[in-house]
């Protein structure tokens, strides 16, 4: 263990070189500790695949060689993160898309290809999958962000609209394809456009109780079907930077009360838990680094001390 008063970087260092993969290891010293982002960029060239999109379980909880959209979404993160999501990268990247892309241009949340190899159980494969937000969202927004231009975002974008503002006129949702929602409205180039649907949007969370606002009190907030006992979402989880525009949506008392809640769950090892269901014992292991990287670079985007 880290020394007893140890920073919680340090701390988190030490559980990181103890557990995680490569990967979170040389993002880890990119972000805290000087290092380089072609290492990060090699490590991740590791999961790449032959037709420009990611698989072998670069995201945990789908298993298998094969590229997926959910995949091909992380890279773009790491990518993003690093500096390097520029158009020749990620060039290749975009033909992927364009491949795997259901008939109104979005991104399914599986693609059939996945057949045959672990997933977790809440992720139901089916032979025509339907556009998804969670899966489309994420990656139109970061590429907009970094200015980068392909044909295929024409047609993603437009569904990505059409399905954030069926979010804010009050359709039923659930705090992941919120987080999904955010990250393309905090990408889309049309800020005023995404600033007036982040507004709908932001209402329909507090409206449908999707986060919880006193952690002390999470215990008596409802969780959406489906969702594991303490799978909730708190405002940090929607307004991961204090630039997002999820931020508004919520008190400076209750954003502070959320990264209390946040910098108190770190745990003995260093490490922040993962709260959502667990179905296989290696990917646990895999997620608690990706969590703990995510919780530091949130506590550290407000300037809190880590």
């Amino acid at each position: 263990m880290a020394p007893s008063g140890a920073s919680a970087t340090a701390r988190a260092e030490r559980f990181i070189w103890l557990t995680a993969r490569v990967l979170e290891q040389r993002r880890f010293a990119f972000h805290f500790l000087g290092g380089q982002a072609a290492a990060v960029e090699a490590a991740l060239d590791a999961y790449a695949g032959d037709d420009g999109g990611f698989g072998h379980a670069l995201e945990p909880d789908l298993r298998g060689p094969v590229s997926q959209p959910l995949h091909t979404a992380h890279a773009l993160r790491v990518l993003d993160e690093i500096g390097r999501c520029r158009d020749r990268r990620v060039e290749p990247v975009c033909r992927y898309l364009t491949a795997v892309s259901t008939p109104d241009g979005a991104l399914p949340a599986l693609h059939p290809s996945l057949r045959g190899y672990p997933a977790a159980p809440w992720m139901p494969l089916v032979d025509d999958p339907p556009s998804d937000l969670l899966a489309t969202g994420p990656v139109v927004g970061l590429l907009h962000r970094n200015a980068v231009w392909h044909a295929w975002l024409f047609r993603a974008t437009d569904f990505c609209w059409a399905a954030v503002d069926a979010l804010g006129r009050g359709a039923r949702t659930h705090p992941y394809e919120v987080e999904a929602a955010v990250a393309f409205l905090d990408g889309a180039p049309d800020r005023a456009r995404a600033r007036a649907a982040a507004d709908r949007l932001g209402r329909a969370v507090r409206e449908q109780r999707l986060a919880v606002l006193d952690p002390d009190r999470a215990a008596d907030h409802p969780l959406p079907e489906g969702y594991a006992p303490g799978e909730y979402h708190f405002p940090h989880d929607f307004a991961r930077t204090p630039g997002s525009l999820a931020r508004a949506w919520f008190s400076d008392t209750e954003m502070a009360r959320s990264l209390d809640f946040l910098a108190a769950a770190q745990q003995e090892d260093g490490g922040w838990p993962v709260r959502w269901r667990a179905w296989a014992p290696g990917t646990v292991l895999e997620c608690r680094p990706m969590v703990t990287l995510d919780a530091l670079l949130t506590l550290r985007a407000y300037g809190r001390p880590v």
